[in-house]
């Protein structure tokens, strides 16, 4: 399995979904992927059927280079070493990167995933065998390890959150949260208005609820487009429908 690289990688999604296909593929999976489609958040989803015995290069790749990794570990998410091998990668992005884990528990007790007990530990159990087959014992320990420090983040729990719709929009909205704070697409934009944008921010936090304008004025060559560009880019995907005058069209 390939290593983490110690530079720091070039987000090319905002999230990467880990799920168990034949849990969650046609139901939460799916609802959630659409959902996260809707807000205009790129996500890296994984819909191959059949798997080899090896993670790919290719997949390995998409882990590294997303922003978020969405960890769905349902009752059978254990039992497949691909799954697995998923979620050692993205542990380690979490330690080279500080890449953001977000595990989601569906319909499966956090502490099962901690200790590997219950249905969570049945499917466990069937994951290594594979491995005591081929003699390769170093990575049950990895999977552990893994399994123990994911479960052990703050996450989401079907079980409190019901129901899956309100799961959902849970999930989506924290992400969100997470790459607003997320340096902009052209950070080079934001070098000498940072003040700017903090203090428009600012308005548009402010308790008045009345106000749906914000105007920014002065003199022509001060950067009002770029503080209105760099804002937009900000916050476009907290809203169902946006206008982007630089690209023309609505975009939903």
């Amino acid at each position: 399995m390939a290593s983490s690289s110690s530079t720091a990688p070039e987000w090319k999604h905002d999230v990467f979904i880990s799920f168990r296909g034949g849990d969650t593929r046609d139901n939460f999976t799916h609802f959630l992927y659409n959902k996260f489609y809707q807000k205009g958040i790129e996500t890296f989803i994984d819909n191959q059927l059949n798997r080899g015995e090896e993670i790919t290069p290719e997949l390995l790749r998409a882990i590294e280079e997303s922003m978020v990794a969405v960890i769905v570990f349902s009752p059978n998410y254990a039992d497949s070493p691909w799954c697995l091998e998923e979620l050692v990668h993205i542990m380690e992005c979490k330690k080279a990167h500080g890449q953001n884990v977000l595990p989601v528990f569906y319909h499966v007790d956090p502490s099962d995933v901690v200790d590997q007990t219950g249905d969570f530990g049945k499917g466990f159990d069937r994951a290594k065998k594979e491995a005591q087959a081929s003699a390769d014992m170093r990575i049950v320990e990895k999977w552990i390890a893994a399994l123990k420090d994911a479960a052990n983040l703050s996450g989401f729990d079907s079980a409190v959150s019901r129901p899956d719709s309100t799961l959902i929009n849970d999930i989506v909205n924290h992400v969100l949260k997470k790459l607003n704070h997320a340096p902009s697409n052209h950070p080079e934009r934001a070098i000498g208005i940072e003040s700017s944008v903090e203090q428009v921010e600012k308005l548009l936090n402010i308790k008045y609820p009345d106000v749906r304008i914000i105007g920014i004025w002065g003199m022509g060559g001060i950067g009002k487009t770029t503080i209105a560009e760099v804002i937009y880019e900000r916050i476009y995907a907290l809203f169902d429908s946006c206008h982007d005058p630089t690209y023309g069209p609505d975009r939903h």
